[in-house]
């Protein structure tokens, strides 16, 4: 009998197999495991998968003595509750008590019909299915999983959410027997609705645990008396944007488990949010932020926007994934990758002057140059000529080869479409792209992907630069005597210690400001979703404020000690001039950070001894040098373009003399470099308004007067400072020649056409 029955039953189970297929409520959770954010299921549902240690010993309890006291005794269906309730409806004529196990309820959960003898000889065959493939908590797990609560809510996860915003751990004796009770009519007990109704039933089965013993008397007691306040809340909605990104990378998880620390989060949404609010009345409307842990590279705090429902100023797009142009964001990048390649070190000095390449002439944010210039400030200070001048000394190609190597898309996809305008913004970024390239400088220079899981624990990292040259650009960026520090902050008491950099793109569109310290990476932006420009926005004193009060909030007072010189860094005397190793007429010395075996060692050469008359009105060269007569006198080795830009602000400086004019040697070296018109460039005229083209050049400084041909006709001749401008009388090419008076000369070749 009993082989007939199994053969029976496993040819029945062969033919309607069990299908156990249930539809989860996405949950987005934080790293010490609350829920950040839910999605409803497929079908609709709030059903939110349970993990095992969810349950508490509690709830596992009330819900066996009320439903199920032997649970773990029968095969799926106990055979004496249902031989009493079929002999108890047969005496009253009618169905008064049910005889379901927990097991059958699942079953009847998973295949849900009709109540009819029919259904429930089906539901007791996929019971003993239920019993047949899973274990006894694995089948309780189904049904606290699966169990209603009215309306679209089910499971006691759900329940515990929805209703008492907490884990189904953290239930009260009270709440857990609330829950427990529910099931059995969910659609007349509606929590917020009928709680008094609910807490009536609640009490009563709390009476019928005293009576069994279940729980401790005090427990009981205080069970009893403890109101229900509760009502159905909103779904948690915390980090929408950071949910939804995950939930779309992780569409097949129930539960995500991430790295987002919840009090950080929570602080930066309301700091962005209130700060947003005064920046509103100056038609600025949007600000995402990131935090990066730069121990774990765990992303703890995730701000796409810092208001989510603002429908009106396009709240729902995701800041930290849009691109955007960075401004100067990239600079600390470019002279840290200048340092490790040996060409600069920070007392280097470097021209800040009027430049031009092949028609880019790029500009100081504020209009103003300031001749030499060291390069801790030039960076302290963002400025955009010696940062162009450094990209092209480093190339465009090998600083996008860096980009790419961090993971910025736009260089992967047109890097090769760039040019010296990059560092100034002329590209497209990511916040994150950009907070991870900080977090970079933050790891002594390796860098390593974000961490959105707390199952991601490879790390892949990359040596994007040396120790030696992050370190050099950690302590540049950590200064305060600079534009970008915000009015008023150097005398503020809660000013954070953090190395930081702003960046403003063209337009004003875009506002930023990333900074760190050892603990944390935390980038910035603010700006306009609808790509606006607002003239009062700026990185200075629009981006860095937030930023600075973020840090105060998340790592105020940071123990952490500062950054600490590499092995590979040393120290050595440079000349104030130049900023390199002193030569021996090098009299003012300061001392300079470098990297051993890498920096430059070649000499200051600041000044250069030039053989003059007695009377100092002529210079010599070796062809023309007298045999006495003579005295060697030390000049200022200025380049050419510094000499233009002394003529041209009208500064005062020590010239050479002119060339003794009996001397017969024309030589090349130091010829002028004609600046204007651009070389190979095609000049379109409108020849109605006569528009000239500018000639400019930059010469040596013994030179006084240049002279210049077109088409190798004279010109005119003119100082070697003054432009000179002429107007093409018929479209071609044309040969542009300036012969300074020594006798050197320089060409070069431009097409003029005229418009129709």
């Amino acid at each position: 009998m009993l082989t007939c029955f199994l053969g029976l039953f496993i040819l029945l189970n062969l033919l309607f197999p069990l299908k156990v297929d249930i539809s989860y409520s996405p949950v987005i959770t934080a790293a010490d495991g609350s829920i950040l954010h839910s999605f409803l299921s497929k079908d609709e549902k709030w059903r939110m998968q349970l993990e095992p240690d969810e349950v508490s010993p509690m709830l596992k309890k009330a819900v066996l003595l009320k439903e199920d006291k032997y649970f773990y005794y029968h095969p799926g269906v106990n055979p004496l509750a249902v031989g009493r309730a079929f002999l108890k409806n047969i005496t009253q004529g009618k169905t008064t008590s049910g005889a379901s196990t927990i097991t059958m309820q699942v079953a009847r959960l998973l295949y849900p019909n009709e109540r009819t003898y029919w259904y429930k000889l089906t539901e007791v065959f996929r019971a003993m299915q239920l019993e047949w493939r899973y274990s006894k908590d694995d089948i309780l797990h189904l049904y606290l999983t699966l169990v209603p609560f009215g309306g679209n809510i089910e499971g006691v996860k759900a329940a515990s959410v929805l209703y008492f915003h907490q884990s189904p751990r953290q239930l009260s004796l009270a709440q857990a027997v609330t829950l427990t009770v529910i099931p059995n009519k969910p659609s007349s007990l509606r929590i917020g609705r009928q709680n008094d109704k609910i807490v009536a039933f609640r009490n009563k089965w709390l009476r019928y645990y005293a009576r069994e013993g279940a729980f401790p008397k005090q427990q009981i007691e205080d069970a009893l008396y403890e109101p229900l306040n509760a009502h159905r809340l909103e779904a948690p909605k915390v980090a929408p944007h950071f949910a939804l990104r995950l939930q779309k990378t992780h569409q097949n998880q129930a539960i995500i488990k991430t790295t987002l620390n919840p009090a950080a989060q929570e602080k930066v949404e309301l700091l962005a949010y209130n700060y947003l609010q005064q920046l509103k009345y100056r038609n600025i409307h949007n600000a995402a932020v990131l935090v990066i842990n730069n121990q774990t590279h765990a992303v703890e705090a995730y701000l796409g926007s810092a208001d989510f429902t603002d429908v009106l100023h396009s709240g729902q797009v995701d800041g930290v994934r849009a691109i955007r142009s960075p401004g100067s964001t990239l600079k600390p990048f470019l002279y840290a990758t200048a340092f490790e390649r040996g060409l600069i070190t920070p007392k280097t000095i470097i021209s800040d002057v009027p430049i031009d390449y092949a028609g880019y002439r790029p500009e100081n944010y504020f209009g103003t140059y300031s001749g030499n210039i060291t390069i801790e400030r030039a960076l302290a200070t963002s400025l955009n000529i010696p940062a162009v001048k450094l990209l092209n000394q480093v190339g465009v190609t090998a600083f996008v080869q860096k980009l790419t190597q961090a993971e910025f898309s736009q260089m992967k996809q047109r890097g090769d479409q760039l040019g010296l305008s990059l560092i100034l913004g002329g590209c497209g970024v990511k916040l994150e792209e950009l907070t991870a390239l900080y977090s970079a400088f933050a790891n002594e220079g390796t860098y390593t992907p974000l961490r959105w899981l707390q199952g991601d624990t490879v790390r892949q990292e990359k040596r994007l630069l040396s120790p030696g040259s992050a370190f050099m650009v950690n302590q540049i960026l950590t200064q305060l005597q600079r534009p970008d520090l915000p009015h008023n902050a150097l005398n503020s008491v809660h000013l954070p210690k953090i190395a930081w950099k702003t960046g403003t793109s063209y337009g004003r569109k875009d506002a930023w400001s990333i900074g760190y310290n050892q603990k944390y990476t935390v980038g910035v932006w603010v700006g306009n979703f609808s790509g606006e420009g607002v003239p009062e926005l700026n990185g200075t004193d629009t981006a860095t404020p937030l930023l600075f009060s973020i840090f105060n909030t998340i790592d105020y007072n940071s123990p952490n000690g500062w950054y600490k010189a590499p092995k590979s860094i040393g120290t050595r005397n440079v000349c104030l001039e130049t900023g390199l190793p002193a030569n021996s007429f090098c009299q003012d010395l300061v001392v300079d950070t470098y990297l051993p075996g890498i920096s430059s060692a070649t000499k200051c050469s600041h000044l250069k001894q030039v053989p003059v008359s007695l009377d100092g009105k002529y210079a010599y060269c070796t062809s023309c040098l007298p045999e006495s007569g003579y005295q060697q006198k030390w000049y200022p080795n200025y380049l050419p373009e510094i000499l233009t830009y002394f003529v041209t602000q009208h500064q005062p400086y020590l010239a050479l003399p002119p060339h003794n004019p009996s001397c017969s040697r024309i030589f090349q070296e130091f010829a002028p470099v004609i600046a204007s018109p651009t070389q190979g460039m095609e000049y379109l005229l409108e020849k109605a308004d006569h528009q000239k083209l500018m000639l400019q050049c930059n010469a040596h400084n013994e030179v006084k007067k240049v002279y210049w041909y077109v088409n190798d006709q004279l010109l005119r001749a003119a100082p070697c400072d003054e432009p000179v401008f002429f107007e093409p009388q018929q479209a071609g090419k044309l040969k542009i020649s300036c012969l300074d008076d020594q006798g050197r000369n320089t060409n070069a070749y431009v097409t003029v056409r005229f418009m129709d």
